[in-house]
């Protein structure tokens, strides 16, 4: 639920920004928030399968926000795009990091107390998202003072650590360590 305002307030300054930076966060925030389904349809269920797949499940949405937001940001650099609204833009980088930052505190603790590797995978990448969120606001920084490049450069940057939280998060999901 939280993932889900954060988002949707996310959307209307994509709107008004332009900004791929912020389209990657955002696309990667949609996904996280309908990892929550998955995930509730396994505890409702108390089966250790269902969470198995439920895992799973979250790994898929992790990787295809990646794919998804890697292909707007490569679009970007081949097709620039005036990037506007700044002061927004930094807003909404600083609404993404608070959501980020809610959803982690609240899954990592539901996912220690109900021993649940997938829940506690979901918790350590909602809190590595918080960080990716605070890159919308230096790429509105970076914007302000000129480097409009910087706008899809940094949507690439943040494609990679999605990438990276889906190494992560595959690594717990199946039982091995993430890094």
């Amino acid at each position: 639920m939280v993932l889900s305002v954060a988002a949707g307030a996310q959307v209307l300054v994509f709107v008004a920004s332009g900004s791929v930076a912020l389209l990657a966060d955002l696309i990667h925030n949609i996904g996280d928030a309908s990892t929550a389904l998955p995930l509730g349809v396994a505890f409702a269920l108390r089966s250790a399968r269902a969470e198995r797949w439920a895992g799973l499940a979250v790994v898929v949405a992790i990787f295809v926000s990646a794919c998804v937001a890697g292909y707007e940001a490569i679009d970007r650099l081949i097709r620039p795009q005036e990037v506007e609204a700044l002061g927004a833009l930094a807003a909404a980088g600083v609404v993404g990091f608070a959501g980020n930052w809610v959803a982690a505190i609240i899954r990592s603790r539901a996912g220690r107390r109900l021993d649940s590797p997938a829940l506690v995978a979901d918790g350590a990448h909602a809190r590595a998202d918080a960080y990716v969120s605070l890159a919308v606001v230096a790429s509105a920084g970076a914007v302000a003072a000129g480097l409009e490049v910087a706008d899809p450069i940094i949507g690439l940057g943040i494609t990679l650590v999605i990438l990276r939280i889906t190494w992560d998060s595959w690594q717990t999901v199946r039982g091995g360590h993430a890094h």
